[in-house]
């Protein structure tokens, strides 16, 4: 197991509180701007304190990483969990995931490709919401042939509904703490 720190180079704005989280428990008494963000290649959750005179757009890419001087951001308080994301952030999070799932559609698709049993009576595939015995098989049999190159693919050889929509349900759901599986998120 790598235990070197990974972090998050880019973020995606999901809220920006001009006034900061008052009362929160890192800063109880600070009120300083702050975006809650969720990363792009980790999808971590976080939060991060911005330059007084800079503004944001919801779904805004913002460098945080550590290899170059940030624009906006003047440093990244830390990991949140879901459950300390704001009313907006949890409203905004399913359009941002699809963004970031459709814009990096072949390490999602090779999910699909790759995905293995879990236990002897439950398979990876199982996981994703809607998908059942019936699509798992259908997967599994499509992807022996060849393949999947795109979602596009993925759907049209076997019949599944939006599969980007179910990733990012996965996602969330992975990100809710509701599940004991990871598939997408790091382990915490």
């Amino acid at each position: 197991m790598d235990s070197t720190k990974k972090y998050e180079d880019y973020a995606h704005v999901i809220d920006y509180l001009p006034r900061g989280r008052v009362g929160s428990e890192r800063a109880p008494f600070k009120t300083e701007p702050t975006i809650q963000l969720i990363g792009e290649t980790y999808l971590t959750l976080l939060e991060a304190r911005v330059q007084t005179a800079s503004s944001f757009e919801l779904h805004e890419r913002v460098y945080v990483g550590k290899d170059r001087p940030r624009d906006k951001v003047t440093h990244v308080i830390g990991r949140v969990r879901y459950d300390d994301l704001t009313s907006t952030a949890r409203s905004e999070l399913p359009s941002v995931l699809e963004n970031i799932v459709a814009s990096h559609e072949e390490r999602f698709l090779k999910f699909f490709n790759v995905a293995r049993a879990i236990t002897p009576r439950m398979h990876a595939l199982e996981l994703l919401p809607g998908i059942g015995k019936k699509y798992m098989w259908k997967i599994l049999e499509e992807r022996e042939k060849k393949p999947f190159t795109s979602f596009k693919d993925l759907q049209e050889r076997t019949n599944i509904p939006d599969p980007v929509k179910k990733v990012v349900k996965r996602i969330q759901e992975e990100l809710s703490e509701k599940s004991k599986y990871r598939i997408f998120i790091r382990q915490s």
